[in-house]
């Protein structure tokens, strides 16, 4: 045996061993005999192990320039997605594709790459391509249904999905994501019984199960049977905008039981107060002891329309609008912002960027609109993107009222004296289609389910106007398309 080939079986043995520092020891003077494709290989690996990812890369180029090998460039795109260097595996797309259009894990670790740089379709083209190959792959159909998802591909989303629970069944994940395509092109007959899967129904129902270990338990969800003599206790499980657009459901709850409490975030408290035509009988916001609350059956809020069993168009009740503002506020910041000839405007760019760093606006896209002629924009911006209203005010004068409202109460008498709401995907623009207040939402790339896919109507506010990006993260096609329309409304 050769110095060379005992040096590397040596090496070999001590990396079999998880000694990664002897046989990096063995493989470098391995290479002093042989500059070895197999060997550079195997340097690239603990190198990649060792996190050296630079020194991992020269490595596993060295062991390519010697031997054409896909195992070789498994390691150098593993190496490169641990860099977050995606743009480095797109690089090699055609190369790979023409030397190894079979290796499954070479396609499909292209098709992450173009996914993670925002190809989409690139990446649907190579994920469809690794299907192909192993049809059996749960992570590409699933990857896959996703870019379907985002480029508006909706039914192919939900065939994709379908394979997924055919791959995986009873999977939770697959079937929230399967309801989520499902709504996206309205099936909600079919839709809202897979999105009781959704983990933040699971994590309320625990949470008042917690609290209320004796009254909220998993056997009084309430699942539809007769409550006309009962009290129902109905609880928020997400943000502001999904109560506020749920809320549409209370007139219909209201008619099947005899009470119902609602637990909501405090900074909405008062607005639903102040709506008595929803058919609360109280509302709590803070904590308030089991033995001083008495319900019969509970529910998370987004669980209603499934368990109201309502189908088809019923599912956009409230349409037209079902909150109102409190009117001694409405005319109380009337006098104090609004007394104008001109049209006002309420913006706001930003949401709680916890859920979607994609909906947030930079606030130098609203420049043109404000210089449109005869307008009067005020910013309706709070807390967190509050900081970027300096950029507006120091160029323009806008009236910063977001700084004045606490809550949802004051946002909608505020509100409901505008001629028009522009902002992005957010809290906002569901209380403006709530009040049915004229309202442009800016959508990124990607949009939610919720406005569906065709953007030419909303389904739940009828004032409301739906604008896409044409690509992602391009935010000035789609505001020089507000632009015209803001011209001319």
């Amino acid at each position: 045996m050769s110095d060379f080939q005992e040096l590397k079986n040596k090496g070999f043995n001590f990396h079999q061993e998880n000694n990664i520092d002897e046989a990096e020891k063995c493989y470098l003077k391995a290479l002093t005999y042989e500059n070895n494709a197999e060997v550079n290989n195997l340097l690239g690996i603990i190198n990649l192990q060792k996190n050296n990812l630079d020194l991992a890369v020269e490595y596993v180029q060295k062991a390519i320039n010697i031997e054409k090998n896909p195992y070789f460039y498994e390691i150098l795109f593993q190496i490169y997605i641990k860099k977050c260097d995606f743009q480095k595996i797109v690089d090699m797309e055609k190369d790979v594709e023409i030397l190894y259009p079979e290796e499954f894990s070479l396609i499909f670790n292209i098709a992450f790459a173009n996914k993670n740089l925002n190809k989409i379709k690139d990446g649907i083209y190579y994920y469809e391509k690794a299907v192909k190959i192993n049809p059996d792959s749960y992570d590409a159909w699933f990857n896959l249904s996703h870019l379907y998802g985002i480029e508006g591909e909706t039914y192919k989303a939900v065939e994709a999905l379908e394979i997924c629970k055919q791959l995986k069944p009873n999977d939770k994940d697959t079937e929230y994501f399967y309801s989520i395509a499902l709504l996206r092109i309205k099936d909600y007959d079919k839709g809202l019984k897979f999105f009781e899967k959704r983990l933040c129904k699971d994590i309320a129902v625990a949470s008042q199960n917690k609290t209320y270990p004796n009254k909220a338990t998993y056997e009084n969800l309430w699942s539809g049977e007769n409550i006309s003599d009962k009290t129902i206790f109905v609880y928020y499980e997400a943000g502001f905008g999904d109560v506020i657009m749920f809320a549409r459901y209370f007139p219909l709850l209201k008619k099947r039981c005899k009470k119902i409490i609602l637990k909501i975030q405090k900074p909405l408290a008062k607005l639903f107060l102040e709506n008595h035509q929803l058919g609360i009988d109280e509302i709590i916001y803070e904590f308030v002891p089991e033995s001083d609350i008495d319900f019969d059956v509970h529910l998370p809020m987004l669980s209603l329309p499934y368990v109201l069993g309502l189908k088809g168009e019923d599912v956009f009740v409230g349409h037209d609008g079902y909150l109102k503002p409190d009117e001694n506020k409405k005319n109380e910041y009337e006098e104090k912002y609004f007394k104008t000839d001109k049209l006002k405007i309420g913006i706001k760019w930003q949401g709680n960027t916890y859920y979607d760093i994609d909906r947030v606006i930079p606030t130098e896209a609203f420049f043109p609109l404000i210089e449109v002629p005869n307008t009067k924009f005020y910013s309706f911006q709070t807390f967190e993107g509050s900081e970027e209203v300096k950029k507006l005010t120091d160029r323009y004068d806008i009236v910063d009222i977001g700084k004045d409202l606490t809550d949802f109460s004051m946002t909608s008498a505020t509100l409901s004296n505008l001629d028009l709401v522009i902002c992005n995907d957010t809290s906002l623009a569901h209380l403006a289609g709530a009040l049915n207040i004229p309202c442009w939402i800016i959508l990124p790339y990607e949009v939610n389910w919720r406005w569906h896919t065709d953007l030419s109507v909303c389904d739940w506010y009828d004032s409301v106007k739906l604008f896409r990006q044409k690509s992602v993260g391009d935010w000035k096609s789609v505001f020089d398309e507000v632009l015209i329309k803001l011209q001319n409304f």
